[in-house]
């Protein structure tokens, strides 16, 4: 009779922030353009305001930040509908 020794798997080392704060992984860079994007549009509002900017500038700077926002939410739908997707796999 021959007895082989198991070998139980280790578990993946976990991963946490990048080093400069900012979230891990292709998600975090995604919030983080979507954000910067933000800003940008908060920034041609506040200089429409101040008579330094126009308003077509700030229009479009507007529209693009609605439309990175409805991406960012669109992945996080889907992030999350895949999870749940995911837990509720009877093994």
């Amino acid at each position: 009779m021959r007895v082989d020794v198991l070998v139980p798997d280790a578990a993946a080392p976990p991963r946490g922030p990048a080093p400069d704060g900012a979230p891990a992984g292709a998600f975090g860079r995604l919030l983080d353009a979507a954000g910067a994007i933000l800003d940008g549009a908060d920034r041609a509002e506040a200089s429409f305001a101040a008579h330094r900017g126009g308003l077509q500038e700030m229009v479009v700077e507007r529209a693009r930040a609605d439309i990175a926002l409805q991406v960012a939410v669109s992945a996080a739908q889907r992030t999350a509908q895949s999870l749940s997707t995911l837990l509720a796999t009877q093994l």
